[in-house]
């Protein structure tokens, strides 16, 4: 009960810092940090995952709970008195769907804390300045609802021409003073920004050696993904509403989920105006395009592609273009008209099948019902997420290569060959789940 109640009175506080950003969308606010109170830090506790990767102190989040008082009462003292000093945060990289890789900062679990406690007075303010066109580390949004949005456009629209945005490594180039100076535009409490100023020059440490550097918000910290949308914010969203939209001749959507975006013009001319000014807009701030992942690419309907307004997209027709881990691209509904389709696109699909592969090799000598259970997870969680109007044929080849992955790994297990006969058995016995349509569209 006490923790209901605690977390309750937060949220009331967390209420009265909106309601303030919300009814003075101009002011800059310059008091607020004496909402971090110890109740503030318990609950920032209480938001943050016990299980997650260490830091560089090896120290874990059940660790740190042994006189969880004694910590947070010094932890807010540091904090307040500037005496907190942000530790490094300990490198580690991710494969990407390109071949590459993305790094990754893990901080100490403390230093997630007190990143958890200032996120959560800064996502109280820029949750009112936020526009719709964002919807990636927001409260309550997802990309299944960026995706929708594009739907729906699309369809309004008939199409048209849109512009694929990618930015060369955004969360290592942030310009840190371009930041700050953003951030500043709205904040300018002394300990939030004296605290954000240390988690950008905390730096890294890998291999044993630390550097620093004057761009980049390692990927990882709590309060990474919010500064991130806090630059975005200015660069791009605000940037598109207020001075490219009342300028187009043709309706235009922007739809951007962390540092994935695309634009969707109705006009050809005005899609390609914006395309001229994009890297100088984004050049600005100190962030460099892809010169070829950033593209102009036709996608009026097919029926409509001849028809004046969107130009000519000669004789291929309308092409498809990714977002989201989807290749968007028309298609004919079952009752033959022209509709905007999604299907999974070909890096995820092969990245999802290398991961199966990878776990089969790994786990072919455990028992049959333990394989089949984490199998089923893999499948659900994505079928929870790929399971879209439209890709049921994806999903089924999913599954059936899934099947087929696991029967060549269960055939090396012993010298005798696994037919295809035993397999069927095997799956009569531990059978996998099957595609299944979760993500539907409201009518």
């Amino acid at each position: 009960m006490a923790e209901t109640s605690s977390s309750t009175d937060i949220s009331t506080k967390v209420e009265r810092i909106a309601k303030l950003a919300r009814q003075s969308p101009t002011m800059v606010l310059t008091t607020l940090a004496h909402h971090i109170d110890e109740e503030w830090l318990h609950e920032a506790y209480r938001r943050t995952r016990k299980d997650g990767a260490r830091g560089i102190d090896g120290q874990s989040g059940q660790e740190y709970a042994t006189g969880l008082e004694q910590r947070l009462q010094s932890l807010l003292e540091r904090a307040k008195t500037g005496r907190y000093r942000a530790p490094p945060v300990k490198r580690a990289y991710i494969p990407k769907g390109d071949g590459e890789t993305r790094p990754l900062g893990i901080p100490t679990f403390e230093d997630k804390v007190l990143q958890r406690a200032v996120a959560m007075v800064l996502e109280a303010i820029y949750e009112q300045d936020f526009l719709d066109c964002s919807y990636g580390f927001r409260p309550g949004r997802s990309a299944h609802q960026a995706l929708d949005a594009l739907h729906d456009a699309a369809t309004r629209i008939a199409g048209g021409w849109v512009v694929e945005l990618d930015i060369r490594k955004y969360f290592d180039t942030i310009d840190h003073e371009k930041l700050v100076g953003i951030l500043r535009q709205r904040v300018r409490d002394g300990v939030i920004l004296r605290l954000v100023g240390k988690w950008l020059n905390a730096g890294v440490m890998e291999d044993g050696s630390l550097r620093r550097g004057e761009a980049g918000t390692p990927q990882g910290g709590v309060i990474s993904p919010l500064l991130a949308n806090i630059f975005l914010h200015e660069v791009l969203d605000v940037w598109f509403h207020r001075e490219v939209q009342p300028r187009l001749r043709g309706r235009a959507l922007l739809v951007r989920y962390a540092d994935d975006a695309v634009m969707l013009f109705e006009r050809e001319e005005d899609a390609r105006r914006v395309m001229e000014v994009l890297p100088k807009r984004f050049g600005r701030y100190g962030l460099t395009l892809h010169p070829e992942k950033t593209r102009l690419v036709p996608f009026k309907r097919p029926d409509r592609a001849s028809k004046g307004g969107g130009g000519d997209d000669g004789p291929s027709g309308p092409e498809s273009f990714d977002f989201l881990g989807f290749t968007i691209h028309w298609g004919k509904s079952l009752a033959g008209k022209w509709v905007v389709k999604e299907r999974t696109a070909k890096s995820r699909f092969s990245r999802a099948l290398k991961s199966i592969t990878e776990w089969c090799c790994r786990h072919r000598h455990a028992p049959l019902e333990d394989q089949q259970k984490a199998l089923g997870l893999k499948l659900r969680g994505h079928y929870g997420y790929y399971g879209r109007l439209g890709n049921r044929a994806r999903l089924e080849g999913f599954h059936a290569q899934v099947i087929f992955i696991w029967k060549k790994w269960l055939g090396r297990r012993s010298q005798r060959p696994l037919y295809w006969k035993g397999m069927y058995r095997i799956l009569r016995r531990f059978p996998l789940p099957k595609p299944a349509l979760r993500r539907l569209r409201p009518a």
